[in-house]
């Protein structure tokens, strides 16, 4: 092995070394004999040895007649590519792509530029497709971050310094904004590491919230909301939609004439929030024929169901006189969840209708389970027992 080492360290500095025999050499050896010779045969021989063992390199290029630079790299067997406009920016991510393609040699992270980072991120979000709303709170989340903290690199993202967000921006904001934020830094987090920004290990966990009790209405008061708003018939209509959906006010507006079923008493629903559809959202008949009456009222050549805009004013007029002057539209979401929790709907088929992403969410945020938790003590045989 001595004399193999020797031989190896010579051919290396006399740049005649033999590849072909190196190569034939079990993956032990070579490795032992890589780290023989790192010591003592110069970086670039070093490298060179390197690169025609394990090691994937981009490159930077530019193209003819067309404007920037590109660095080009291959990875799962195909050639991929990637513009940008500066040469230094194609030199300053040709070096990252070649950490990120030889993950499996290198263990530390790579110090990159923090407007850098930002930049990436919110390209990466876009090609996941997320809303530019959602892009946008997470962006400006990294800014407040960028604020308190003032990081110029990668390197400056440790825990204390996350752990010292945390304590400077609950003084600013309410624990529920708090928590958006740190959901928002996890997600940058998780991205950084998975790209070898950041180490790994970090972690920003959110601070506990009381849990608030969910305003959602009785039968009762559902019958009463619904008695005083025909004089106003688009907001009726807006209302019944709500309690027998659970859609949100926006995807209400949204829905169009031609989105409604009348032979399936079905309509065809949007979720904007989620970027999802339900193509056959079931409906109660009697809100079908409720439909059918007022859409025989409007003008031909309608698109959308509601030509009006939803009102806040007439809103609060309504509330009001039910005696609810703090009654949002949205709770009205929550009384058709918590209205079919109390009539034994299963968790699944309630999270499937209101289109949540966890059951949690559907429980803990939009059902009322006092009702049901009194229906459960009521089946207790007390009357027996005394």
């Amino acid at each position: 092995m001595h004399l193999l080492v020797l031989t190896f360290i010579s051919s290396c500095a006399t740049g005649t070394y033999n590849q072909d025999r190196f190569m034939s050499l079990p993956h032990v050896s070579k490795m032992a004999l890589l780290a023989a010779v790192l010591p003592t045969v110069s970086d670039h021989d070093t490298q060179m040895c390197r690169y025609n063992e394990t090691m994937k390199k981009p490159w930077v290029y530019k193209r003819k007649n067309i404007k920037g630079w590109w660095c080009g790299w291959y990875e799962g067997g195909k050639r991929k590519a990637k513009a940008l406009p500066s040469k230094a920016l194609a030199e300053h991510f040709r070096h990252i792509k070649y950490t990120q393609l030889n993950s499996d040699v290198f263990t530390s992270v790579v110090d990159s530029d923090w407007r850098q980072m930002l930049n990436e991120y919110d390209h990466a979000k876009r090609v996941e497709g997320l809303r530019d709303a959602s892009i946008y709170e997470a962006l400006l989340t990294l800014q407040h971050f960028q604020r308190l903290i003032g990081p110029s690199s990668s390197r400056q993202i440790t825990q204390q310094s996350l752990d010292t967000f945390v304590l400077e921006r609950s003084k600013e904001v309410k624990k529920d904004t708090l928590n958006k934020d740190i959901r928002n830094i996890s997600a940058f987090l998780n991205w950084a590491v998975k790209n070898r920004y950041v180490a790994s290990g970090l972690e920003v966990k959110k601070v506990k919230v009381p849990q608030k009790p969910v305003t959602a209405l009785f039968p009762q008061q559902v019958r009463d909301l619904i008695k005083l708003v025909p004089e106003y018939p688009t907001l009726r209509l807006r209302v019944l939609l709500a309690v027998t959906t659970g859609l949100r006010r926006g995807d209400i507006e949204a829905i169009r004439i031609g989105d409604v079923h009348f032979d399936r008493n079905t309509i065809t629903t949007h979720n904007r929030k989620a970027k999802k559809a339900m193509a056959e959202r079931p409906v109660p008949e009697q809100i079908t024929t409720e439909l059918s009456n007022y859409v025989a009222t409007l003008p031909d050549g309608q698109e959308l169901l509601f030509s009006d805009r939803f009102s806040p004013k007439r809103w609060t007029k309504i509330r009001r006189k039910v005696g609810l002057p703090d009654l949002k539209f949205h709770d009205l979401r929550k009384t058709f969840a918590s209205l079919l929790a109390q009539r034994g709907v299963s968790t699944a088929v309630t999270q499937r209708l209101l289109e949540h992403s966890s059951p949690q969410l559907t429980n803990d945020v939009y059902t009322n389970v006092d009702p049901v938790l009194r229906q459960a003590i009521n089946l207790l045989p007390v009357a027996e027992w005394l």
